[in-house]
This record gives C-alpha cells, sequence and structure tokens, in this order.
C-alpha cells in the first residue's frame, strides 16, 4: 500500500451559528488542507496515481473556497462550516475526481490554525 499526501490553502470567512462562543461572530481563518489518497499497486513504471493530477484536483476545490463566505455557499446551507464539515466537503468533492481504480481517499486533514487541525476519514 502506498499512500500520497498534497497539501494547500485557502483563506475563507465564517461564522458558527447556535455557537457560544467568540466564533459566532463573522471571523476569517487562512486554512491548510491536507489530502491523503491510498495506492494498492504502482503501475508498469513506478507511480501510484499522477501528483499533478493530484494537485489540479485539490486546487479546483480550494478555488471553490477560497476567499468566499463559507456559510453562503450551497454545501453549507443548514450546516456550520466547522472544520469537521470543511474537511468532510473537501473530502467528497476529492473523491468524486480521483479515477484510478486502484486509488481512493484516505483523509483529510483541515488546519484552522497553526495547533489545531480536524481530521476526516470514512472507514
Amino acid at each position: 500500500m502506498y499512500k500520497l499526501n498534497v497539501t494547500s490553502n485557502f483563506s475563507s470567512a465564517h461564522k458558527l451559528d447556535g455557537y457560544e462562543g467568540l466564533c459566532k461572530n463573522l471571523h476569517g481563518h487562512n486554512w491548510k488542507v491536507r489530502i491523503g489518497i491510498i495506492c494498492e499497486k504502482i503501475d508498469k513504471i513506478g507511480m501510484t496515481i499522477d501528483f499533478g493530477d493530484v494537485k489540479k484536483y485539490l486546487n479546483e476545490v480550494m478555488m471553490m473556497l477560497d476567499h468566499t463566505y463559507l456559510n453562503e455557499l450551497e454545501f453549507f446551507k443548514g450546516i456550520n462550516p466547522t472544520s469537521e464539515n470543511i474537511a468532510k466537503f473537501i473530502y467528497s468533492e476529492i473523491k468524486k475526481r480521483i479515477k484510478v481504480p486502484e486509488c481512493k481517499m484516505a483523509d483529510v486533514e483541515v488546519w484552522e490554525s497553526d495547533i489545531t487541525s480536524m481530521v476526516y476519514f470514512e472507514e
């Protein structure tokens, strides 16, 4: 088994409805994102999935989030754009794009600060 990781970032604003702390107010983050993809085997030239393709997929998703007010995006209608829900959104979007049969999403890690992150994965 092989695990490929690609990291990127985006900046956005959000607020957490129903939360009693300061995050109930509109505020922003410079989010860092790492996606992990597990592949069962390598091809005849020794690769699992092309880093260039994965970086393109991640960039497409980052462009959906970058410099937005997350609460207004369709995916977050009715749910808070928490780190948990952002990680799940990114996971589902990248999963749709992976076309190599031997490869699948492993996890997504989202940092909202230098010292706090959330990891989403499916079993």
